[in-house]
């Protein structure tokens, strides 16, 4: 896939800061820059989700992971394991994230929250009463409150970056550990 618009340039600070924080300017970056507003925007409340801090970062991580390997943005991957890596997360469970059904690395929690993850990913979502209520019992209100939260807004991220055409960069390739591919085999109740 190729990038569905040109990249624009970007503010000279705006680059810096990139560069400083990746170590690269993120192409969806560029691409979302040709309407200043909405990358200011999106910047200002992606950084915001970060910093929420009910939920554990390595439950958040693999959350992510596990939508952007279901919706199929190569990107977020990426850079979702290439930040796990610098926010010292376990990679040898982060680089499993693309195969977490079939591996035997993760938790029964962190199984629940990628279950939960893709569920909210689905089209219609397939999020039962029963899922939402084991989560909500382990986590707790705010904490469940922020994860729902967290995952809608990936799926808003991921879901751009796939129809602006914008893939990985390559950022993964510093971590020692490969990523795993995600198996070939169609997922049950994934229509996303």
């Amino acid at each position: 896939m190729t990038l569905r618009l040109p990249k624009a340039e970007l503010p000279a600070e705006l680059k810096e800061s990139m560069i400083k924080q990746l170590g690269a300017v993120p192409e969806n970056v560029e691409v979302l820059w040709h309407s200043p507003r909405v990358t200011q925007d999106n910047l200002e409340f992606g950084a915001r989700v970060g910093a929420w801090d009910a939920v554990d970062p390595g439950l958040k991580s693999f959350a992510h992971m596990a939508v952007a390997s279901q919706v199929g943005c190569s990107w977020c991957l990426d850079v979702g394991y290439f930040q796990a890596q610098n926010e010292n997360l376990d990679l040898a469970k982060a680089s499993q994230v693309p195969r977490w059904r079939e591996t035997t690395v993760f938790t029964p929690l962190e199984r629940d929250v990628m279950g939960y993850a893709e569920a909210m990913t689905n089209t219609p979502p397939t999020v039962t009463d029963g899922q939402y209520a084991a989560l909500l019992q382990r986590l707790g209100t705010q904490a469940m409150v922020e994860l729902t939260a967290f995952i809608a807004y990936v799926n808003l991220a991921t879901r751009a970056n796939v129809a602006n055409g914008v893939t990985s960069q390559g950022f993964s390739d510093a971590c020692e550990i490969p990523l795993a591919k995600r198996p070939a085999t169609s997922r049950e109740g994934s229509t996303a």
